[in-house]
């Protein structure tokens, strides 16, 4: 499974089947932050065939190509800065011996980007009628945004290390048959 051809084809197929969830969120709105969620598990599967550096590869491909591809541009964002970048992340994260700081960093690098994406949003996407709507509201939006938010994704961390173990134990024996692990 070394071959360059076998990298290059698992990450132009993978490449596809995440373009086709980010296209997707053009004709399913409702569903604009699962596909790019679903877009980023699926570079769960790079990583764990080939290599961080083949995931990173696919990661800017898809990145860039879903700018032009993708209707949503929201969705488009949250997959660059958040859900793309995110299951890469985690094996450096996974390096860190303890448990505590490698949360407070996944955590830290959780509500930094979500601030950002906000920004973002409103200022580059012209949403600036998001802002006036929230009125008094906006000055503690924020932050109890970010406070109901920390525990969904404490839930999508647990989720996807156990999608990857999953991954690992059933799903790659069950492809590749039971004498190539």
């Amino acid at each position: 499974m070394d071959r360059v051809s076998y990298r290059v084809a698992l990450g132009g197929i993978v490449s596809a089947f995440c373009l086709m969830g980010m296209f997707l969120t053009g004709v399913f709105p409702l569903l604009y932050l699962v596909l790019p969620m679903i877009s980023g598990v699926l570079l769960l599967i790079v990583v764990e065939e080939v290599g961080i550096e083949w995931g990173w590869v696919t990661y800017v491909a898809v990145g860039l190509l879903s700018l032009f591809v993708t209707f949503d541009k929201e969705a488009a964002l949250i997959f660059i800065m958040f859900f793309g970048c995110y299951p890469l992340l985690t094996k450096y994260a996974g390096r860190i011996p303890l448990k505590w700081l490698r949360l407070v960093i996944k955590m830290v690098f959780f509500n930094v980007t979500m601030v950002l994406y906000f920004y973002i949003n409103v200022h580059l996407l012209g949403l600036t009628d998001l802002l006036e709507a929230f009125e008094d509201f906006g000055k503690y939006g924020g932050p109890i945004t970010l406070a109901i938010l920390n525990p969904f994704f404490l839930m999508y961390d647990f989720s996807l290390r156990n999608l990857t173990i999953v991954y690992r134990r059933i799903v790659k024996p069950r492809i590749m048959g039971k004498d190539r692990r």
